[in-house]
């Protein structure tokens, strides 16, 4: 079924083969690569499948190192889907916004046509809408969940019918997942060969500056991403920085208890002001609130120098903020900010 689904020249490309992948053994002097000899500790051209970080990840999240993809940020994942299943000006993706925006631009820098679904006011989707929008030419639907910039996890039972019955691939874009109750779709991957399940060190690791994604899916996707991705496209400062964080996962645990408690209190104390419509539940490290006036706001705690998201101007967020979790002594400048508010 896969196979159908990908884009002829895809099937067809022989893929570069660099050095690094072209030998497989143990060697004391490699001079095949025209690197640098002189030892700087980053001479040398990085593991292009980066199997020692992979068969870390792979251990924390249950799954075969043969079942992921690394990337240069999830941006990279999804622009190398849109690529390897979407033939430009003939087939097409669907999203469910409002969600995030790298769906819609990937599309349009491939010039591959998007077709819109808004979620429905519970910013639940609409499943029967969906696939009765879908044909031949539906390659990829994207779902974040929890969602962004609305924060709510995507009910299991609606992904389960959208992954069955789309007739493409289904790619469930879980960044904020480690912040979520819900134990998401990883372990869905064995049971739905059309499921790509993206992650990101970006949020609950706090490593948004190494820029490293995970794609998690069949043995059969994860080769088309490898055979259409740069031949060394994680660096060897991104994977060492990844290692050493996986070293240490209390920590990250750690961040992830406080910001859920900070996400607790700041969403009591939003509920205490005047100016604040609705504050919607939030399964993310960040709230949707709904407010009077949200530009006047967004300006107000701009010349405090506290900058939050104005996202009024989304179809489905009008009058919104998005207002990340931030460190306890950042959500107090922030509340202090809110006393003053005219």
């Amino acid at each position: 079924m896969i196979q159908n689904l990908v884009r002829e020249n895809i099937l067809r490309l022989t893929p570069y083969s660099s050095a690094r992948s072209e030998f497989k053994g143990t060697a004391r002097v490699f001079i095949d690569a025209n690197e640098n000899p002189y030892d700087t500790g980053l001479n040398r051209y990085p593991d292009p499948l980066q199997w020692k970080l992979k068969a870390q990840i792979a251990a924390w999240r249950g799954v075969k190192a043969e079942h992921i993809f690394l990337g240069n940020g999830s941006d990279e994942a999804i622009d190398l889907l849109v690529r390897i299943f979407c033939e430009p000006s003939q087939d097409h993706i669907v999203i469910v916004p409002p969600t995030y925006g790298m769906y819609q631009v990937s599309a349009d820098i491939a010039n591959v046509a998007v077709r819109s679904v808004p979620l429905m006011k519970t910013f639940q989707p609409d499943v029967e809408t969906i696939l009765a929008q879908t044909d031949a030419h539906s390659k990829l639907l994207f779902l974040c969940s929890p969602n962004n910039p609305t924060a709510n996890d995507v009910e299991p039972e609606r992904l389960r019918r959208l992954i069955a019955g789309f007739p493409g691939i289904v790619v469930v874009d879980e960044a904020y997942i480690d912040f979520s109750a819900q134990p998401g779709c990883i372990g869905w991957i064995a049971e739905f060969p059309n499921l790509v399940v993206l992650q990101t060190f970006s949020k609950a690791w706090g490593l948004a500056g190494i820029r490293l994604g995970m794609a998690f899916a069949s043995e059969e996707i994860i080769a088309l991403f490898n055979k259409v991705k740069p031949p060394y496209n994680i660096n060897e400062l991104t994977q060492r920085a990844a290692l050493e964080a996986l070293s240490d996962q209390n920590k990250q645990k750690e961040w992830v208890r406080n910001i859920l408690w900070q996400r607790t209190l700041l969403t009591q104390y939003f509920s205490g002001l005047e100016f604040v419509e609705r504050i919607y539940p939030s399964d993310a490290n960040f709230l949707l609130v709904k407010v009077r006036d949200a530009n006047g706001l967004y300006h107000y705690l701009a010349d405090q120098g506290i900058i939050v998201r104005n996202r009024s101007s989304v179809p489905g967020c009008e009058g919104c903020l998005r207002i990340t979790v931030g460190t306890p002594p950042e959500n107090e400048q922030l509340l202090e900010a809110l006393v003053t508010y005219p």
